[in-house]
């Protein structure tokens, strides 16, 4: 152990293009979030997370009533109608050892109770998404062992939509995805929850039909204009059939004037004059939606508001997320009406975009908190590339950045990757644990700058048991020392110092603590009082 003020050094050398994410022990260990929230009398899910080798058989000690726990898949389900907090004991056993963690079940008004942590399809597929892919990428959570750590939503962007109609008259899914309540129960049989897409608009921002129309019978007079890809497959048959869903497409709007584009795409991206929200939300409800993002921009509280009534009369908890770029005037009232709101625009897969996104986001901080979350934007990690996929153009260290300061935030953890094409070295980002319990942290604060000296920031958050999570960023292009102070953060003397890339204890330190950090890199840490 070190004492006194002697800084301990991270040699940036020894951080670049390193796996730091140790392999999880055979032994069983518990994983992912210490409580969740369900609303009383809503169905009840959750899968318990377990890294180890298998078979593993689950236990839990104190379930309240109405819920249970299959021993064999580790799903907890069920209905619990008395609201209250009951702490449960978790147990996972296999043939090397045995493992058991405190778990909190709390039923009560709120749900995602921690930031949740799952899959998008958006930054991977765009508009190319269908049912394949999506089924595809919930089976590669459990085939690679993400959902062992805690990664749970399968997300369903823009461009599942068709046409209205079905038993209640709502958003039907298009012939990309044929048979999505057979989706979600693969989804749910393994654990795993599912999201879906919307807007309150008319149209996505890809052209396909929102939650409002101009007509009472929710007909779109736009498509009998001319105005959607039926038209443009009349005038040339020989366009791929799988361009349908009456998509408002470029080729056809390239025909036109720039000025008329324009006056279409603004028409289109507006509130229809009836809604369906009602409607639709009883569809998702069918279905069992877990997640929903709705899509509109600038985000607005009638809209907002309305939907959240309607999600919370359809007896299911689902996720309420808003997009995109939060207007901050509104971050009381979003704080209280949804689960996540975006504070920023769609983010790009560079160093500047995702620093945009990510630092400098103090004024936010006060809303974050126990089921709701500021938002800035989904993980762009791994293999990306809107429907043309490639390597992120992030570097390893700013990938290190990236995972660091979105855990650092408590922001929700949505991969935008190829979850088929994941390398070692996006594996180890996406499944340390001691880094995800930093996002995954009870008490959900959101980390804010408490030293910045040149291009070198210290975020900090402090966790429910005492401790601080601190991030030493580098923003700079060389390589550079990054100092926290304990002083910075009101701590006493003599605190412990844990690497939690690397989870290993650095020692013990008097009163500072300071990393080497490659450029655009971060030393992330945790500190404790020493007993």
């Amino acid at each position: 152990m070190t004492f006194g003020c002697k800084p301990a050094v991270v040699p940036a050398q020894n951080r670049t293009i390193q796996i730091l994410t140790p392999r999880p022990p055979l032994t069983p260990r518990i994983n992912g979030p210490r409580v969740f929230g369900v609303r009383p009398g809503s169905p009840l899910m959750f899968q318990v997370a377990v890294t180890g080798q298998r078979p593993v058989e689950y236990g839990a000690i104190h379930l309240p009533q109405g819920a249970t726990i299959d021993s064999t898949s580790g799903q907890i389900s069920g209905t619990i109608s008395a609201a209250g907090r009951y702490v449960v004991t978790l147990r996972a056993t296999n043939e090397l050892g045995a493992a058991e963690r405190a778990f909190t079940i709390v039923v009560g008004d709120d749900i995602a109770l921690t930031p949740p942590m799952g899959w998008n399809s958006w930054n991977i597929w765009g508009g190319r998404v269908d049912q394949e892919k999506v089924t595809a990428a919930a089976h590669a959570l459990v085939a690679t062992g993400l959902r062992d750590h805690g990664w749970s939503y399968v997300n369903i962007d823009d461009g599942w939509q068709g046409v209205r109609g079905g038993p209640f008259h709502a958003i039907e899914p298009s012939s990309k995805f044929p048979q999505i309540q057979r989706l979600s129960d693969e989804v749910h049989a393994l654990g795993l929850k599912l999201g879906i897409y919307s807007t309150p608009w008319r149209t996505s921002f890809l052209g396909h039909i929102g939650s409002s129309a101009d007509t009472a019978d929710g007909r779109y007079h736009w498509i009998e204009a001319g105005t959607h890809n039926a038209v443009f497959k009349y005038q040339f048959p020989k366009v791929e059939s799988r361009l349908e869903n009456y998509r408002w497409l470029k080729p056809l709007a390239q025909r036109l004037k720039e000025r008329k584009r324009e006056q279409i795409t603004k028409r289109l991206r507006t509130f229809g004059r009836h809604s369906f929200v009602e409607a639709d939300v009883k569809q998702w409800t069918a279905w069992g939606v877990d997640y929903l993002k709705y899509d509109w921009v600038p985000i607005s509280r009638p809209e907002t508001e309305t939907m959240r009534q309607h999600l919370l009369a359809s007896g299911r908890d689902m996720v309420f997320s808003v997009s995109n770029n939060a207007s901050f005037r509104l971050a009381d009232e979003l704080s209280r009406l949804t689960n996540a709101w975006r504070t920023s625009g769609d983010m790009k897969d560079n160093w500047e975009s995702m620093s945009e996104a990510g630092f400098g986001r103090d004024k936010w901080a006060p809303f974050n908190g126990p089921g709701h979350y500021n938002d800035p934007d989904m993980l762009v990690l791994g293999t990306v590339g809107w429907g043309k996929p490639r390597p992120t153009k992030l570097t390893a260290e700013e990938q290190y950045t990236h995972m660091s300061l979105w855990c650092l935030l408590s922001a929700p953890l949505l991969l935008g990757c190829d979850l088929e094409k994941l390398d070692a070295f996006t594996l180890g980002l996406l499944t340390n644990d001691e880094v995800l319990e930093v996002n995954q942290d009870p008490l959900g604060r959101q980390a804010t700058r408490v030293a910045r000296e040149g291009k070198a920031e210290v975020y900090a958050k402090p966790m429910e048991d005492g401790s601080w999570a601190i991030g030493l960023f580098n923003r700079g292009e060389t390589s550079t020392r990054v100092r926290v102070r304990w002083s910075d953060l009101g701590l006493a003397r003599l605190q412990r110092v844990r690497d939690l890339w690397r989870q290993q204890d650095l020692g013990t330190f008097a009163s500072e603590f300071e990393g080497e950090v490659a450029p655009h890199g971060v030393v992330l840490v945790r500190a404790a009082r020493s007993e």
